[in-house]
């Protein structure tokens, strides 16, 4: 595969999945998609991840994360929710997920992981990470105060060295390699403060969709807080 080079004739649109637990999916979340589909101007597949290695069991079901997805993009232009993990037995580890994408939609298909900066910082943690950058760009969704901004751990500031992009155009000039800063607008939302807040009987149900608010307040979700800040990791490792 052709690394952070480029090819003259460009594909027509970026293929963008973001990963992640979605337990359960907030605001936050969702405002990371939309600023990421308007720069990109491209679709957002939400890739609900069924096993993450890298944390404790889900507080809720795979079934109920995804449904809960689908209720809070309901109607919403440019978004998707992809189910292809939680067809998949094993773990969720991104490199296999890749892989996958790879085999489906061919070697130059330009495609893109959508992160959280601080899920980015702490790449060199993924299984096998220095292999993502040859099946994938990055998109990185930053914040205000993000570890972009106070310095990235040694190998992977090493790793990026010619990566770095400024332009949404320039992931579609070669099919993986490459690294987006998407800036977006800061929310505070984190999925394990609102487990807990459930557990807890504090007010939540504004940091997430009305439909999915329902959702949770119907089958009983959350009553018990568990699991770990993993839950707002935008991709599995």
């Amino acid at each position: 595969m052709s690394g952070p080079g480029a090819s003259d004739d460009a594909p027509a649109r970026l293929l963008v999945f973001y990963g992640g637990t979605f337990d359960p999916v907030h605001d936050g979340h969702l405002a990371i998609a939309r600023a990421a589909r308007d720069a990109l101007a491209t679709t957002i597949r939400l890739m609900p991840a069924a096993d993450p290695p890298h944390r404790a069991p889900p507080g809720a079901s795979a079934a109920q994360r995804a449904e809960m997805l689908e209720l809070a993009i309901a109607g919403e232009p440019g978004l998707c929710v992809d189910r292809r993990e939680l067809d998949r037995a094993g773990p969720s580890y991104s490199i296999d997920t890749l892989r996958a994408l790879r085999a489906e939609f061919g070697q130059d298909a330009p495609i893109a992981l959508l992160v959280g900066a601080d899920s980015f910082a702490i790449l060199p943690s993924w299984h096998a990470w220095r292999g993502l950058f040859e099946l994938a760009h990055f998109v990185v969704a930053d914040r205000q105060g993000s570890p972009l901004d106070h310095g990235l751990p040694a190998e992977l500031h090493e790793a990026l060295a010619g990566r770095w992009r400024e332009a949404p155009e320039a992931l579609l000039r070669s099919p993986a390699g490459c690294v987006l800063r998407l800036r977006q607008p800061l929310h505070g939302e984190s999925a394990t403060a609102i487990r807990e807040r459930i557990a807890d009987g504090l007010p939540w149900r504004d940091q997430v969709p009305p439909a999915v608010a329902a959702y949770i307040g119907r089958h009983g979700l959350y009553l018990n807080s568990g699991g770990d800040e993993g839950a707002d990791t935008p991709a599995p490792l």
